[in-house]
């Protein structure tokens, strides 16, 4: 099974200088490289948005490289593994930017937190479990997103829904009831792997709990133990019970959502960032679609919110650190830039000054759910180090191919993850 190590990296590395492939250009005077994932059609436009406002009122050019979503996980561990980093680049909190903090990659940005007052601009639980590493600052969060299961609302009225399920057992007969019906209760695309995770966040979470989750995604328990096989065998029930779309694996995230907008399944596990996939095609929050917090299933056990927090740092070896700290600055405190970005991105902005109400009806109570939540975690791949997370995620497809593997796919997952924690 594939996995990135340190040491791989820095091959990756060695070979990509000695083929010729360039580093970053040098900044001119006054210029600031940035490296970013927000490559979708409504995604890009919407940063190079936000990103003429900063030129505009600094006078400082971006120059950007852009990078795909899935590319970027690879290409910006290499690039740090050569020193070959741009002055910003955006990257996903959590255990992705410990990763890299551990190598010296990162520049520390607790001066200018301090000089621009991000503690009263940056909501203190986002910033306490996403920008701080080593007792340091080191990533200014740009927004966060929430995973819920979203849905049409005309379908799951016509199933008879009234209120959303609150438990697994009113989850189960509801899916049921749609199936029954003859319309695929979930759907999932999970073509590039990380649509799965969400499932098996919330089912470990929502058992296990938090505080084992996170002994999990440290290395301190293990795949094999009977936690993770209980959560796994939730899942495997589901599966066997046709209660998701065939072939998910060839699907991926936006054609899941399409099947949930045209009503060929009812809903799909997925984050706040659908409702901007969603408003792009003419969908009404509120009216066409919905969401509802992933069901309780077991007493006792503290609700959790599960989502990840997009970020901006610095890199060590950064050419024009004092511009790269003003675009960092300027993008996290100008609340017009966070409103609009927020919008766009189907997004909920770190920053406390926005005005709630520039929120649509969904988003609004999105907010409220994280609010109310006991616990926030950040979704597998950026809870556990990328190597860990590159098995993880690997675990997640090959289960979906064939269920029935799923004690032979835990053991190999237990020694691989023991043997890249060690790494």
């Amino acid at each position: 099974m594939y996995s990135i190590t340190r040491r791989s990296l820095m091959l990756a590395a060695l070979m990509a200088s000695a083929a010729g492939i360039a580093g970053p250009a040098l900044a001119q005077s006054g210029e600031v490289t940035i490296s970013h994932y927000f490559t979708g059609e409504l995604g890009l436009k919407a940063f190079n948005e936000q990103v003429a406002k900063f030129e505009q009122a600094t006078g400082i050019k971006m120059k950007e490289s852009p990078v795909g979503h899935e590319d970027f996980k690879t290409d910006i561990l290499v690039r740090a593994a050569g020193n070959s980093l741009p002055d910003v680049f955006s990257y996903w909190a959590g255990a992705r930017v410990a990763f890299i903090v551990k190598s010296n990659s990162l520049r520390p940005i607790d001066d200018m937190w301090a000089k621009d007052k991000l503690d009263g601009v940056i909501a203190k639980p986002i910033a306490d479990s996403a920008s701080i590493y080593n007792d340091m600052h080191f990533l200014v969060p740009f927004n966060y997103h929430y995973a819920g299961m979203f849905y049409n609302t005309k379908v799951l009225a016509d199933a008879g829904m009234t209120t959303p399920p609150a438990t697994w057992d009113e989850f189960i007969a509801l899916c049921k009831t749609l199936k029954d019906k003859g319309i695929a209760p979930i759907a999932l695309g999970s073509k590039n792997r990380w649509p799965a995770q969400f499932w098996f966040d919330y089912l470990l979470l929502r058992t296990a709990g938090p505080d084992y989750r996170a002994r999990l995604m440290a290395g301190e328990a293990s795949y094999d133990d009977p936690e993770v096989a209980a959560a796994m065998a939730m899942w495997k029930e589901m599966l066997d019970a046709g209660l998701f779309v065939e072939n998910a694996n060839a699907d991926d995230w936006t054609d899941a959502a399409d099947k949930v907008a045209r009503g060929d399944a009812a809903m799909t596990l997925m984050g706040t960032w659908i409702t901007g996939y969603w408003n792009g095609v003419g969908l009404k929050p509120g009216a066409d679609y919905d969401f509802f917090p992933f069901p309780k299933i077991k007493d006792g056990v503290p609700n959790a919110a599960v989502g990840p927090v997009d970020g901006l740092v610095v890199s060590a070896n950064s050419a024009n650190p004092d511009g790269a700290e003003k675009f960092l600055s300027f993008m996290i405190s100008n609340t017009d830039v966070q409103a609009k970005w927020a919008e766009a991105q189907g997004a909920l902005s770190a920053n406390v000054n926005v005005d709630p109400t520039t929120y649509n009806v969904v988003m609004q109570k999105a907010a409220k759910t994280v609010s109310e939540a006991e616990a926030f975690a950040f979704n597998y791949d950026l809870a556990t180090p990328p190597p860990v997370a590159e098995i993880g995620l690997s675990m997640f497809t090959r289960f979906i191919d064939d269920p029935s593997k799923s004690d032979e796919i835990l053991k190999d997952v237990a020694s691989d993850a023991k043997a890249a924690f060690k790494e």
